[in-house]
């Protein structure tokens, strides 16, 4: 399994890059080797589970079998003993932060309401949030209660933010994947995440990545230092992955990292995963951009469609592509698409098919802003799954820094009752693939997503 994290230094200016001294700091993050030979040690009962969130009225018909992300946090917080840390967007875990009267709202009321409790367990609650806040209720009650909270100016360093939905519990167990701290995200957004459990290696390595936020949000002038001490360097890399076994079916390891030497970031991951694809490639996406989303002037962006092309195209590789269609989905997307689809026409006849999926919704619950939407980030092949919090345009691979996640379980003997997470993840997406929500791409139509902005 593959934890990645991406900083996106590239997008600094050159006289800023100089005074941070970042070639000292690239080396500072280099591999704990000797710890690593440590935790080479294997040990069972590691678990891992694929958990989302399904808006309601989605999937009446068809019972959920898989763990929520609500339960998933609930369950994180009965077990912690000692400490819990979260990186996050934002907190708006009750209706109240939004001035909203919506019954949905529960979830996210019962996980702020175990996060109040910490402090009388015990347990250290540290919160590492992306500055400014727009809404400051939540974290400023956790506070009030005995949690440290840090607001993390990523701007001031990247010109980006922390797009980061991340939990470390223990520093034995961790969460990960597209649901924000956000009641919206456990009841009206569809959302998929990672849940791992007694997975100490793994785990203090997601931590590792929690401590560089923490180190930016404790520093008054929001630069990063000429050095990362040693205590946040990467545990292990690509190059000396660890050898673990989830659900008692073996997976690959490498951890988290901010552009270290050796290491791969965020998008050399997903151009990893792709390439390596053999049979199919199955992504699941809210937004999908070949440009600089949120910078002018717009600049084209290849990387990873160019990578889509040349496994469709050159490969032979079945390509499918789900997007979200919402109030907020970029017109342009859709165009860009449209480009890509083409090549499934003679004389080509790549095997590329793109489908726009939409949550319905009632008058009430079109009142709710920023939800009813597929906001999951995650690709399944025939050979490893990748779960991350990045959109797929420029900006959140150059300037905004998330985390994505690579489990490689190929060839693993799975005994009766097992099951990978690549199936998993599989069968999540086919499920959502041949759902009434989820329309074909057309061909020549220009107004697709009647919903998005234009």
């Amino acid at each position: 399994m593959t934890l990645r994290l991406k900083a996106g230094l590239p997008s600094l200016p050159l006289e800023t890059l100089k005074s941070l001294s970042l070639q000292r700091v690239i080396t500072q993050l280099r591999s704990a080797k000797g710890m690593l030979q440590s935790w080479m040690k294997n040990h069972h009962g590691k678990q891992i589970h694929l958990v989302e969130s399904i808006p309601v009225g989605l999937y009446q018909s068809s019972p959920m079998s898989r763990q929520s992300i609500a339960d998933s946090w609930l369950h994180l917080l009965d077990k912690a003993n000692s400490s819990v840390h979260i990186a996050a967007f934002y907190f708006t875990l009750r209706g109240a932060d939004l001035e909203s009267t919506d019954s949905s709202d529960s979830q996210g009321q019962k996980v702020f309401e175990h996060l109040k409790r910490l402090e009388s367990k015990g347990v250290k609650l540290q919160i590492a949030v992306n500055a400014p806040q727009t809404s400051t209720k939540d974290t400023a009650e956790l506070a009030a209660t005995g949690a440290e909270v840090r607001e993390v100016d990523l701007k001031a360093v990247t010109g980006g933010i922390v797009h980061t939905k991340l939990w470390v519990v223990d520093q034995k167990h961790f969460y990960l994947g597209s649901a924000n701290m956000d009641w919206r995200s456990l009841s009206q957004v569809k959302e998929v995440g990672l849940a791992v459990e007694d997975c100490s290696c793994l785990a203090q390595d997601a931590f590792r990545i929690f401590g560089v936020y923490w180190s930016i949000g404790g520093a008054n002038n929001g630069s990063l230092p000429p050095y990362w001490p040693a205590r946040l360097s990467a545990l292990s890399s690509s190059q000396n992955p660890l050898h673990l076994k989830f659900n008692g079916v073996p997976a690959q390891s490498a951890p988290p990292q901010i552009s270290a030497r050796g290491r791969s970031d965020d998008l050399a991951t997903i151009l990893t995963v792709i390439s390596d694809a053999q049979k199919f490639i199955y992504i699941s996406v809210m937004d999908y951009l070949p440009l600089s989303q949120y910078t002018e002037p717009l600049r084209f962006w290849p990387a990873i469609d160019s990578a889509l092309r040349t496994a469709a195209c050159t490969r032979g590789v079945q390509v499918r592509l789900m997007v979200s269609c919402w109030e907020h989905s970029p017109a342009a997307m859709f165009t860009f698409l449209q480009s890509l689809l083409v090549l499934n026409r003679p004389p080509l006849k790549c095997d590329i098919d793109i489908k726009i999926f939409t949550v319905p919704s009632t008058p009430e619950q079109m009142k709710i802003l920023f939800a009813r939407v597929n906001h999951a980030k995650y690709m399944v092949t025939d050979r490893v799954v990748y779960i991350g919090t990045s959109n797929w345009s420029e900006n959140y691979f150059t300037q905004t820094a998330g985390v994505g996640l690579v489990v490689n379980q190929t060839g693993s003997e799975v005994g009766k009752g097992q099951q990978t997470l690549q199936s998993q993840a599989e069968e999540l997406f086919l499920r959502d693939w041949r759902s009434q929500y989820a329309s074909t791409l057309p061909a020549d139509d220009v107004d697709i997503c009647p919903h998005g902005q234009h």
